[in-house]
């Protein structure tokens, strides 16, 4: 079982920066695919971004160019680097953890963080 606890969120100016950061316990996240989902006030769980075990990833639409998903096997440390952030992109950021290919599918990962708050001011 997976331990996962989001950090780096903050608030930000419109066309600003944050790297938010994923810390895993309780297993080695090398065994599993990494996502990163948000939801804002009032809206769905979108997905944003994910990682399989050997390095391949995917993007939603809404955050491809900007964002960057990167994964630190030896630190169990999971990354999600936002550039050129928008107000739309004010949510709550969830780091999760899937036993199989994860992608950009909620119902696939099994372990999810508490989530970190992420404002951006226009």
């Amino acid at each position: 079982q997976v331990q996962l606890v989001e950090s780096g969120g903050g608030l930000v100016q419109a066309g600003g920066s944050l790297r938010l950061s994923c810390a895993a316990s309780g297993d080695t996240i090398r065994n599993y695919a990494m996502g990163w989902f948000r939801q804002a006030p009032g809206k769905e769980r979108e997905f944003a971004a994910a990682m399989d075990w050997s390095g391949i990833t995917w993007y939603g639409d809404s955050v491809k160019g900007r964002f960057t998903i990167s994964r630190d096997n030896p630190k169990n440390m999971v990354y999600l680097q936002m550039n050129s952030l928008k107000p739309e992109d004010t949510a709550l950021y969830y780091c999760a953890a899937s036993p199989g290919v994860g992608g950009g599918l909620e119902y696939a990962y099994d372990y999810w963080g508490q989530g970190t708050q992420v404002t951006v001011s226009s």
